[in-house]
């Protein structure tokens, strides 16, 4: 299927006219939401069915250009495996934005999701610009057809056979009350993907950063171009080794 996202924002993997302004962005969520794709749609334009999970976390870049101000994405995907939940404040400590990840086809991803949203809300950065999106636009009965749904009586209607679980509806209420961005995506048919980038490129109250300060980099990481340590970083066996090349300073 073709995709109907619209470009709405300038990526870029090679250097910029103007000195980039680093916003350290970390990705949570239950594990097989899709994370690790919508990261990879997003930096390298590519998506891979059946993924290998991400063990401890991977670190990524992108920049783009929103209302002519260079950004430069520090993006740390994390696992979403439960054994890994205690290493996340490393990542989203210091973090300027958050993208918070659930399968609109499992409705306990969503209840993961709002848990992540009540932790950053009360650990992390009280400006911290949080993105609920609901991943896996695709498997619904069809990508188009579930953005014609049937209004019945003023109320929307899924197609009898869907595979959703968690209602467009539901899930925009529960953002705006949290106060949440909020999107619908596919990360297989770059859906909406560069429009959570873009959304929070605005978002971020950028005049409180000095561009190019590298404040924001996490342990010295400052990686330029599309990607860096796909594979992942496997803090469990950092911390075993004591090693401290490679580990988080955030």
């Amino acid at each position: 299927m073709a995709s109907n996202s619209t470009p709405d924002i300038q990526t870029h993997s090679s250097t910029s006219e103007s000195k980039p302004i680093n916003v350290k962005l970390v990705l949570l969520g239950e594990s097989a939401v899709g994370k690790s794709s919508i990261v990879q749609r997003f930096v390298n334009k590519e998506y891979t069915e059946n993924r290998e999970p991400t063990i401890g976390a991977a670190f990524l870049t992108q920049k783009c250009t929103v209302k002519e101000r260079t950004i430069k994405f520090e993006i740390w995907d994390t696992a979403g495996q439960e054994r890994f939940h205690s290493l996340a404040p490393m990542y989203y400590r210091n973090a300027q934005a958050a993208i918070v990840v659930y399968d609109i086809t499992k409705a306990t991803t969503l209840e993961k999701a709002k848990s992540w949203i009540k932790e950053l809300q009360r650990q992390a950065n009280t400006d911290i610009v949080i993105a609920l999106v609901g991943n896996k636009l695709d498997l619904c009965e069809d990508l188009e057809e579930s953005e014609r749904q049937v209004s019945v009586d003023g109320e929307s209607q899924m197609p009898a056979d869907s595979a959703r679980q968690v209602s467009t509806e539901d899930a925009r209420a529960y953002a705006v009350e949290a106060g949440l961005l909020f999107f619908e995506a596919s990360a297989k048919y770059s859906k909406n993907v560069d429009g959570v980038f873009n959304d929070i490129a605005e978002k971020i109250p950028l005049e409180t950063y000095s561009a190019g300060n590298g404040r924001n980099t996490v342990g010295g990481r400052n990686t330029a171009g599309g990607r860096s340590n796909l594979s992942g970083i496997d803090l469990m066996q950092q911390q075993a080794s004591g090693s401290s090349s490679g580990t988080c300073a955030c």
